[in-house]
């Protein structure tokens, strides 16, 4: 069974930091892309970053130069370490999992996770 758990949201003010991961399970997680997306109240939702088995990542320009994608093979983990966030970056946030290369589109990611929660007050 795959499995994809968010784990890191949380309530922070605007400028501060937060670390997102995602534990990944019955699936070969090192020969995959992972991404992660996001969607806000009464928004669709959104590419945020991805990352292909080879480590190459490929980001949002919302996002590019606050956020950083990561994967460490050994522990089955993806994670985004999210820098300088403000308000428009509230939202659910979910890892995802694909085979093949990067993709933003997550029409391309059958394996979801159920999402995290993140709120960046003003």
């Amino acid at each position: 069974q795959v499995q994809l758990v968010e784990s890191g949201g949380g309530l922070v003010q605007t400028g501060g930091s937060l670390r997102l991961s995602c534990a990944a399970s019955g699936f070969p997680f090192r020969s995959y892309t992972m991404g992660w997306f996001r969607q806000a109240p009464g928004k669709e939702r959104e590419f945020v970053a991805s990352i292909a088995w080879t480590g190459s990542p490929y980001y949002a320009d919302s996002v590019k130069g606050r956020f950083t994608i990561s994967r460490d093979g050994a522990k089955n983990t993806l994670y985004l370490q999210m820098n300088s966030l403000n308000p428009e970056d509230t939202a659910v946030y979910s890892c995802a999992a694909r085979t093949g290369g990067g993709s933003y589109k997550d029409t391309d990611y059958p394996y979801w996770g159920q999402g995290a929660q993140v709120t960046v007050s003003s």
